[in-house]
């Protein structure tokens, strides 16, 4: 027989005592999803102190063997998805690499000497993973996007939007002058923001134009990752970002951010993009091309959680957002990367606008980075260096789509909420 197809059918595993404190036949069974049958009186499970194990594991007396058929007999039908839906949990969150073994046992250590900021027993057993509960961030259940649902809450009712600059401003008409005016008036917009990231030292205030909602122009030292930074200016739940020729409507803002307090959890926005393997050249690929699947948002139009901004600074390791700013690129891949690695979930497209951005126009604006034949080689090459870092391939395609209610139903316009959305 085939030890592992029959360790992966089955639904429970024995594991014995072990010869030292574990045994291997205990990882086994997590990582197959097999419920451990524990035959080791008096064994400590690992990080036990922390971890709920009998909400994954069954206990049995190694002293009684001809018991275990009728205890495991006992264990009902819903009982067992539960038990193996934890088994997956915990060792995707804490089993799944040495790196996890000994970063979950650090953490644990921090947790217990900076007890004031330490993580509670739910965050870490429930998903995402405590490794993924920044508690220098917050210690606090509500201020995670991923515990919402459980809490029965909803985010706030107001976003702050982030603006990327990456050009010097030399005319009223440039796209991200029409692009202040278009966010300012959503009534949903807490504060402007703009990350300056050109060459040029930014203008006075008096250059900007006047808007409804406070402007903060903040420097961004020229560095893409900058703009995932934790900025303290950022107050509310939802963050829209935003490429400085970024093309939108103030309806299209709306509508996004509507649907993103219903997924607050997820990347939710409008230009897809999408992941594959390529099984000539061994590698993962990257392509733009528009087709009904997608699995990447990016953030030159999106909406999400101010959590991850901490997520992209403090747990990601310093070499991948070295690589984004050594090459001007691949910070919002990184960005769908780390959300979905969290999630387990694709982000979320709306609407069906295939255009948005403006191609420059104006004597003395450099090329636009997505225009330069290298950008979409480095992408790929990003895909594959993330992959790498993580370890799998965290990107989920989705073929899901949200339009607005009788979005092109023939119908009154009087009676649709979001009719701009159906002009371009």
């Amino acid at each position: 027989f085939d030890y592992q197809e029959l360790l992966h059918n089955s639904t429970f595993c024995l594991v014995p005592r072990g010869r030292r404190l574990g045994s291997f036949r205990f990882l086994e069974s997590l990582q197959a999803a097999c419920i451990p049958v524990l035959l080791s009186n008096g064994w400590e499970l690992p990080f036990s102190d922390v971890i709920q194990w009998n909400q994954a594991v069954v206990e049995g007396d190694e002293r009684l063997l001809l018991q275990v058929p009728s205890t495991v007999r006992a264990v009902g039908i819903d009982r067992v998805l539960a038990l193996r839906q934890r088994t997956q949990m915990l060792w995707e969150a804490y089993f799944s690499s040495v790196d996890k073994i000994v970063l979950t046992t650090l953490e644990i250590i921090k947790d217990r000497v900076y007890s004031h900021i330490s993580r509670n027993k739910f965050m870490w057993n429930a998903l995402p993973g405590g490794l993924l509960v920044l508690p220098e961030y917050s210690t606090h259940l509500a201020h995670y996007p991923f515990y919402y649902f459980n809490l029965g809450i909803s985010p706030g009712q107001e976003f702050t939007a982030v603006i990327h600059a990456t050009s010097p401003l030399i005319s009223q008409s440039q796209p991200i002058m029409k692009l202040l005016q278009v966010v300012s008036k959503s009534k949903y917009c807490s504060q402007i923001i703009i990350l300056w990231n050109s060459e040029k030292p930014p203008p006075h205030r008096s250059k900007w134009p006047p808007m409804p909602v406070p402007l903060i122009v903040t420097d961004g030292r020229r560095k893409t990752s900058s703009r995932f930074l934790p900025h303290a200016a950022i107050e509310t739940e939802a963050v829209l970002s935003l490429d400085e020729d970024t093309v939108l409507l103030t309806s299209e803002i709306n509508f996004a951010f509507h649907v993103w307090r219903s997924f607050p959890e997820r990347i939710v926005g409008y230009p897809p993009r999408s992941h594959f393997w390529d099984p000539v050249k061994k590698a993962w690929g990257y392509t733009s091309k528009w087709t009904n699947e997608y699995s990447i948002v990016l953030t030159g139009a999106a909406f999400y959680h101010r959590y991850y901004h901490h997520l992209f600074s403090h747990y990601l390791p310093s070499s991948l957002r070295a690589l984004v700013d050594r090459t001007s690129n691949c910070e919002d891949i990184l960005m769908n990367f780390l959300v979905s690695s969290v999630t387990h979930l694709p982000p979320i497209k709306v609407a069906q606008r295939k255009q948005y951005k403006e191609m420059p126009t104006l004597q003395g604006t450099k090329m636009a980075p997505w225009a330069n034949p290298e950008h979409f080689t480095q992408r790929q090459e990003c895909v594959n260096t993330f992959a790498s870092w993580f370890g799998y391939m965290p990107l989920m395609h989705s073929q899901f789509r949200l339009d607005p209610v009788l979005f092109k139903d023939h119908v009154s316009v009087l009676r649709k909420r979001y009719k701009d959305l159906e002009r371009v």
